[in-house]
């Protein structure tokens, strides 16, 4: 059931937030926080493995370093060739080096 809004105001009210931030960083000094994931897009994380520099990464892929670093920052997804190179590249990182240097 919906609360009323002055129940909403007493609750609010007699909140102590301060206390609420305090226990959950004990908690997550304690192990008992929730564990939160990041999952890098598949463009940093090969890229990083690889551990060529972006403007490196970005040459042998054809793109430009803006268009690599959207795609490590998620704000756009590689599609098409781009994507198929990637899924190359995460299985045979020492191509990457090899087209490097070729």
């Amino acid at each position: 059931m919906a609360k009323s809004d002055k129940e909403l105001e007493k609750m609010e009210k007699d909140r102590d937030i301060w206390q609420e931030v305090l226990d959950g960083v004990r908690e997550i000094q304690a192990g008992k926080g929730k564990k939160a994931s990041v999952s890098l897009p598949a463009a940093a994380r090969v890229r990083k493995s690889s551990g060529l520099s972006q403007s490196e990464f970005a040459e042998i892929l054809g793109v430009s370093v803006r268009t690599l670093q959207d795609w490590e920052q998620g704000r756009r997804r590689p599609s098409g060739a781009a994507a198929t190179l990637l899924r190359i590249a995460e299985k045979h990182p020492d191509l990457l080096r090899e087209a490097l240097a070729g």
